[in-house]
């Protein structure tokens, strides 16, 4: 990935738990910064099988995630609605119905 990072996690939750605690601390520790100072992420998270090749992830699944993740607010998270699902009441934020996104180079529309 260009400026950017791929990670898998075994759980839905975790990878949800883990991207909101990385949006606040990055914000918590920036907070002194003037704001075009600051590093701004964006984070997509989609549930899908992946294809493991060596040290890559491969799949359709890889390419909305990365899509997702253009789609997200500067400082945001964008979700598929698969991870929304497996999500149930175990998660402690509450989440907008984006409504299904037309994603480049992507086939079908996705419900975020």
């Amino acid at each position: 990935m260009e400026e950017g990072a791929l990670v898998a996690f075994n759980s839905a939750v975790d990878a949800v738990e883990c991207a909101i605690s990385l949006q606040e601390e990055l914000a918590r520790d920036q907070e002194e910064l003037p704001s075009g100072e600051r590093i701004v992420l964006r984070i997509g998270i989609n549930l899908a099988d992946v294809v493991i090749e060596g040290d890559d992830l491969l799949g359709d699944g890889v390419y909305v995630a990365a899509r997702l993740e253009a789609s997200a607010e500067p400082g945001g998270i964008c979700i598929a609605d698969a991870v929304h699902r497996q999500l149930g009441e175990k998660c402690r934020t509450a989440f907008l119905d984006g409504g299904e996104i037309s994603l480049k180079n992507i086939a079908r529309p996705v419900h975020v």
